[in-house]
């Protein structure tokens, strides 16, 4: 079952494979990965699509919310939140169709970044279902090359943020 976490880290060298080395040992696939600085250069905020069976969704977010750099780790998938995902698709096709795909392309939101005598490229956002419809429907259009970003989450909760770092282990004073 799919397990959507979001990370609040610290932006520091190391932590992004610590987190990721923390699911690749305990054999988790991830499906998809993003990560950006937030607001603060200090923080980034990380969200994982990681294939997890349910009884141990809870045990994931306790593992990762031990180690070093990350300062809350959330379990997004069943509450309330903003789930989006970008879809850039690259569509070749004649010049008859140019008006039909840019009339579906605006039935789902996306717009033409890009375009040439060969065909678009289109962007388009919104939840992984919508985007999958809109492949489909591209790919009826001609040969389609796609990249997807994976998908970010900001929860709806009204939970306060724990934002205080990890307390340090003890540090030995220096010897004068």
């Amino acid at each position: 079952m799919l397990q959507l976490i979001s990370v609040l880290l610290e932006n520091k060298p190391g932590a992004l494979m610590r987190v990721t080395g923390l699911l690749s040992a305990r054999g988790y696939n991830i499906e998809s990965l993003t990560v950006a600085r937030t607001m603060d250069p200090e923080l980034s905020r990380m969200s994982i699509v990681v294939d997890v069976e349910p009884n141990q969704r809870s045990q994931v977010i306790k593992q990762m919310n031990k180690l070093i750099n990350v300062l809350q780790a959330s379990d997004l998938s069943e509450g309330p939140a903003v789930r989006r995902e970008m879809a850039l698709v690259r569509v070749r096709s004649t010049m008859q169709n140019r008006t039909a795909i840019l009339k579906e392309a605006e039935i789902f939101g996306a717009r033409a970044v890009d375009s040439s005598v060969e065909g678009f490229a289109l962007e388009a956002t919104g939840d992984p279902e919508k985007l999958d419809e809109f492949i489909d429907v591209m790919r009826s259009y001609g040969e389609i090359e796609v990249t997807r970003s994976g998908l970010v989450v900001v929860s709806l909760d009204n939970k306060k943020l724990r934002l205080a770092p990890p307390v340090p282990k003890e540090v030995e004073a220096p010897l004068i």
